[in-house]
């Protein structure tokens, strides 16, 4: 049997593995070395999100404190520049251990895009060789690093910085500012992918994951073939040179974008979340995309349902996907607290049965 992480590896290459590979992101589900125990540990790899490159500011800092609002305890940071202040408020989810809740964002009026404008300016990008160094260290024989360059510029914003509403009405007010905002973004993610694709003749670059957690119902065709497919096809022929597939994040409904994600360059879908979370189904990705990775996230909602229900959502994915040797099942989207004892044998079980 393959070590979990040569199977990751062969399915990222395009290679004949022993069986479709299940993975969880690094911890997500449950604690490795728990899950290890019950369902062994050549059963499950791990992918483990690594930065491709580290951000150095000189003149700008991010100052954390706690708060409490409301009897809720959370944390507030504030981003300081030469340009002045701004600050966020975030709160924990009950439930999903590291994941939070933006209360109050950074950016609230088109003043404030100034003092962003002012951090981008400082930002240097330096590789981050050491880390991913690290990162193969810790995965060993198990799994791969999950190595990314950020968002692209429209993603960045309303997931980072601004709500969506809010970046909306900027965007009606002054097209010009947030233009010009998304341009000094565009230039970090391309020397971003750069500086990846010169750490591959020094460090093993298995793949580059963009993570956009794209969702059509958000964006929409119009903005999508706007604002993200040009960088996904600038990155991807910057990876190409050294063989390097670009992943991009695209966890939501994906049918009203399928023919323009089907050209836009991308090698493979992480977290791609099929029916019913979801709007297209794993043989439609196959038939929609040929060619690409579906790194498919098994739908968070039927962790909840019974042991033979998860096994025969297992068994249809893999009637319709796992043929292609383009599948992979992984956990990359927060599933319910405490139900991998209950989900992940049954996973394994048809992805055994399967093969």
């Amino acid at each position: 049997m393959m070590k979990a992480g040569t199977r990751m590896r062969k399915f990222m290459r395009g290679e004949k593995t022993d069986k479709v590979p299940f993975v969880q992101y690094d911890n997500i589900g449950g604690k490795n070395e728990e899950i290890w125990e019950e369902v062994g540990r050549d059963a499950m790899g791990i992918a483990v999100w690594t930065d491709a490159c580290r951000l150095v500011t000189e003149h700008c800092r991010i100052d954390t404190e706690t708060i409490a609002d409301r009897g809720k305890a959370g944390f507030r940071d504030t981003l300081h520049t030469p340009a002045g202040s701004v600050f966020q408020e975030r709160f924990p989810i009950p439930g999903l251990p590291g994941v939070f809740n933006i209360d109050k964002h950074y950016i609230t009026d088109l003043d404030e895009y100034r003092v962003l404008l002012a951090y981008l300016a400082d930002i240097q990008l330096m590789d981050n060789r050491e880390g991913i160094e690290q990162t193969w260290r810790y995965v060993g024989d198990d799994g791969l690093p999950h190595i990314h360059i950020g968002r692209t510029p429209f993603q960045q914003l309303w997931i980072q910085w601004v709500s969506m509403m809010d970046l909306s009405f900027h965007l009606a007010d002054d097209p010009q500012l947030i233009q010009e905002v998304m341009t000094v973004m565009g230039q970090r993610t391309i020397e971003a992918a750069r500086i990846a694709a010169s750490l591959a003749d020094k460090v093993e670059i298995p793949y580059i994951v963009i993570g956009d957690n794209i969702t059509s119902p958000l964006i929409g065709p119009e903005r999508f073939s706007q604002y993200c497919v040009p960088y996904y096809r600038q990155v991807s022929s910057i990876l190409a040179d050294k063989g390097i597939p670009l992943i991009v994040h695209m966890d939501g409904d994906l049918k009203p974008l399928r023919h323009l994600i089907a050209d836009s360059g991308v090698g493979g879908l992480d977290s791609f979340s099929p029916p019913p979370d979801n709007d297209t189904s794993a043989g439609e990705a196959v038939e929609y995309w040929p060619g690409m990775r579906l790194m498919l996230n098994f739908p968070s909602s039927v962790h909840l349902q019974n042991e033979e229900a998860i096994y025969r959502k297992a068994c249809e994915i893999l009637e319709e996907a796992g043929g292609s040797g383009r599948l992979q099942i992984q956990i990359s989207e927060d599933p319910p607290s405490g139900c991998w004892r209950k989900s992940y044998p049954q996973i394994i079980r048809a992805i055994d049965d399967y093969r």
